[in-house]
Order: C-alpha cells, then structure tokens, then sequence
C-alpha cells in the first residue's frame, strides 16, 4: 500500500475524524501543537470506548532549531489511596480493574493540553484560542458520531462485566443494549464539561468550579480521589529519554512510562545488525522478539515511578549497557518468556506541521472504558490507571499516596542523520514497544514507505488489550514457512486473523528534507491520514 503524500501540513489518528480536526487547525494556520490539542480532544468524544478526558497523556515534541521538549501529563495517586484505606474496603490482594475503587489516579491528560498550548504560545507563535481548538469535539459530543464497528463490538465484548458499574450503562448503552454500528451517539454532558474548559481554561478542571464538582461525584460514588489531589496536580516538562541509533537519534517518554523499552529494543538491535536478515523473515521477527525479552526484563526490575527508580532511564541506553543485552540474545533459539504486564487500551496520533514542527501523543484511561464508571454531571469517564500498583509491600510498583503509576504509553519520534524525522507509534499495552519496532526497522532499517510498514503482518509477544496469554501471536498473513521457522526456534505460536487489533493501531509521519511528508495509517483502525 502507497503512503499519503503532504508538504503543508499531516495528521494521523486511529479515527478518521481526529485526523481532520489537526488537519483543519493547520489549514487555519495553526502549528502541530495546536493541532494535537484539537485532534486529542476531538478522539476523547468520537473513540470513547478508547480514550477520555478522564485519562492520562504523554507528549514528545520537536521544532526545528530548538530542544527535544516533553510533557508528563499523568496523575498520581490519591492521598487517600493507602494499603489500609483498600483493607478497610476489604480489599487486600489486588485492586479491582473496574468501579469506583480503580479510580484511584487523578486524569492527567487535560493539564497536558494546557502544557501544550501555554508551549505553542511561548514558543512557537501559537495564535489560536483554546476555545477553537475544543471546537470540533464540543460539537461532535453535542450533535453525536456515528458508532463504529470498533466501538460497538467492544461495548458488546465489556457490557456484562461493565453494565452494573455506576454510569456505565446510561451512558454507553441504548436500552441495555450495547449501540449499533452507524448510530447516533451524543454525550451531552461530556459537551458541557468541554464547553466549561473552552472557556474557563484547563486549569478548571483541576483548581476551578469544574474540579469541585469533579471531587463531589469522585466521592459520592466510592473513589478515594479527593478536591486536594486535583489540586495538587500539574503537568511537567521534561527532557525525553534519548537513544543514539547509528541511522540517528530516537527519542521516547521518560518513566513511569516504558519509553526507555522501546529505545531498548532498537538499541540493541542496531547491536546485533538487524539488516542482514531479510525483513519479515523468521530471522527478523525472531530477533525482534528476543531484542524484546530483554527490554522486558530490565523494564520489570527497574521502570516505575521515577521518584522509586536506583537509575535513571537513561543508563539502560548507554552503548555497554546494550551491548551486554544483545550479547544475551541466541539467534537460534527462543529464550524463555514469562507472564506480561497485561492488556491496556490507548490511542496514539501524531501531527506534523509545514515547518518541520513534529508532536508524537498518546493518550488513555487504561483498559476499555478505563475504571467503567461515567461521573452523573460532569460526563467524565474515568480511568483505571491504578489498579496496575501492587498491594504487596515489596512490588516494584507497589501503591503509595501520590504516586505515579507505572504507564504502557510511550510516545516516539526520530531524527535521522540524513536530516528526516519521524513521528511514530501505536496503542496496546506489552504490543506498543513491539509495534514501534516494527514500524521503526520497517521504514528505518529497511527504506519501507509508513504505509506499508504498518499494513504489512505484525506480531505481538505476551499480552495487550482483550487477550491474557503469553505466546507469540502472529497474524495469519505471515509466510507459513516464517511460522514454521518461529516455532521449530522454540516459540510458542498463537495465530490471529489477517489484520487483528490485537496488535495495536499504529501511525507513521516521516517528514524528508525537502519538505514533503508521507504518512501510514492502520488498516486495523478506524483511522486515517489527512495531510495538504
């Protein structure tokens, strides 16, 4: 499959509609920034059962002659939220997935799109009103979307488990049932909340009239989220972690996240050479796998709060440090693989504006519909973040008042050497690092164009969202003598349809020299690329 051409401006998202919202400011002459706002907002009402206003963001930022920038929009933990305060709910071994008592995290993500616009106005000439760039989402929240596919069967997949959790039902169901594919679905009160951003500004939803009402129905219903945990919040700007790859430099999202594991695995497949091996071979999935373990394993050790890390991120993609990671790669044989860290539900878009100025974002509420609760006034469908801490004392990540859950997201974009960049990535918990490094080797390593890096068979070791097992999951387009290869290796083959979410949806915008972009969406996706 060809890739979609521009030189103005392009935007890609797993929904077609957030694509033209980013499209739509640049047309007005906005930058990347204020068009990621608007597209991230526009994907928060349009793919509800992916994302939410309720949920966390993260965001990798480049503009041409200026710093690598960041921004860290996640919640920490509730004050409230103590081994004891979860004993007292007779809840002693793991916190649910789902109600009120998941919500444990403050939503994170409207902090960052004010980060990013305060950043597009200081830095980048920013001009436009937030008011406007809320403009398409108040709108498609009010006169409604029509229901995709996507949506309706994962509302179909979660209603039982879902249906009794406070707001669910009102609010994602038609009569009990879950909707019909090219249905009307409006959320009006998810428009009013937006509305109030509009015009009170993004602080509001943390220090203003809509952080009370927030606090009020967070407690009514169960959630340890207090009014002083939102208060207490802000986004951060931070410097990304940042990998020196021999085609260029690869940048991801700092801890909690699991940047530093996608830098990880092409680190140390740039060690090992990967070119030599002809792309989706055995050789080339098998490598990426074992590249995968290994990041894997230091991610599990190491990565959770940066607050509770002995190093920093950045030591693990130090040249020796990788190099002692490939030495543990066997080129013939499977290692063995234990349990992942579980499904998680996300979108990933990224824009890329006429003047080189890149944004890679990612944005979600962990699993699908988050903790499943919709707040009665405010229409907020809150996240479920937190239920990844530990109640054992000992975890890595085990919980504590106010602090940083361990996040999937990472966010990615490069600068190559011979003066292209590249934003990229994908949603799906253990899946995303491994997405990214097939969308990286396909265009980096290999010369693909992003559309056919991206369309062409994935695979996916361990578990994402909606599966639990561990194996090696190939899609069913795979060579059969590549899955014949994999499994006399040692790998323990599971094989997915043709083109299955399971293995994320992905998008690709690399920008030449010259100026003109290309850009890949996921065929797996309701997505799509809108460039000029």
């Amino acid at each position: 499959m060809q890739a979609k051409w521009g030189i103005q401006g392009m935007a890609v998202a797993p929904h077609s509609l957030a694509s033209e919202s980013a499209l739509a400011v640049l047309r007005e002459g906005g930058n990347a920034l204020e068009a990621m706002i608007s597209a991230a907002a526009t994907i928060a009402v349009v793919y509800p059962h992916m994302n939410s206003i309720g949920g966390d963001s993260f965001w990798v930022v480049h503009a041409p002659g200026k710093a690598m920038g960041g921004i860290d929009a996640c919640g920490a933990s509730a004050g409230l939220a103590t081994k004891k305060w979860y004993a007292d709910q007779g809840i002693t071994k793991a916190i649910p997935f789902r109600g009120p008592v998941a919500a444990n995290t403050v939503a994170g993500t409207i902090s960052g799109w004010g980060a990013a616009h305060a950043l597009s106005k200081k830095g980048l000439g920013g001009k436009l009103p937030l008011s406007r760039l809320l403009e398409d989402a108040i709108h498609y929240a009010e006169a409604g979307v029509p229901v995709t596919l996507s949506q309706s069967s994962l509302t179909e997949k979660k209603r039982p488990e879902l249906s009794s959790i406070p707001g669910f039902a009102e609010t994602f169901l038609v009569n009990g049932k879950s909707p019909e594919v090219g249905s009307i679905f409006k959320q009006g009160r998810l428009a009013a909340t937006l509305r109030q951003i509009a015009k009170k500004g993004t602080n509001d939803y943390y220090r203003g009239e809509l952080a009370e009402l927030l606090a009020k129905e967070l407690t009514a219903i169960g959630s340890p989220l207090r009014l002083a945990d939102l208060q207490r919040h802000q986004a951060k700007l931070i410097d990304p972690l940042e990998l020196k790859h021999s085609l260029g430099n690869v940048y991801n999202m700092t801890p909690p996240t699991q940047g530093v594991v996608s830098l990880m695995i092409l680190g140390i497949l740039d060690q090992l050479n990967l070119k030599r091996f002809n792309v989706d071979s055995a050789e080339y999935v098998h490598h990426c796998v074992e590249a995968t373990k290994q990041a894997f394993q230091v991610r599990d050790q190491h990565v959770t709060d940066p607050a509770y890390m002995s190093h920093h991120a950045q030591h693990f993609l130090s040249p020796d440090f990788l190099k002692n990671l490939a030495s543990k790669v066997d080129g013939q044989k499977a290692l063995p693989w234990g349990a992942g860290r579980g499904p998680a539900d996300t979108i990933w878009m990224g824009v890329v504006d006429g003047e080189g100025r890149c944004v890679s974002f990612i944005q979600s509420i962990y699993h699908e519909f988050g903790a499943g609760i919709v707040l009665p006034k405010s229409g907020v469908n809150w996240q479920n973040r937190g239920c990844s801490f530990s109640l054992d004392p000992h975890n890595l990540n085990t919980l504590e008042p106010h602090r940083k859950p361990f996040h999937t997201l990472n966010p990615a974009l490069a600068l190559f050497k011979d003066g292209r960049s590249m934003v990229y990535g994908t949603m799906g918990g253990d899946g995303q690092p491994q997405t990214q490094c097939a969308v990286f080797t396909r265009t980096a390593t290999y010369g693909l164009n992003p559309q056919d890096a991206i369309s062409r068979p994935r695979w996916l070791l361990g578990r994402t969202w909606g599966q639990t097992s561990d194996s090696l999951k190939l899609e069913s387009r795979f060579d059969s003598k590549v899955v014949s290869q994999l499994a006399a290796m040692g790998h323990d083959i599971e094989m997915l349809s043709d083109f299955d979410e399971t293995v994320g949806h992905a998008g690709c915008i690399i920008r030449e020299p010259s100026g003109v972009l290309r850009g890949g969406w996921d065929p797996r996706s309701d997505g799509s690329v809108a460039a000029f």
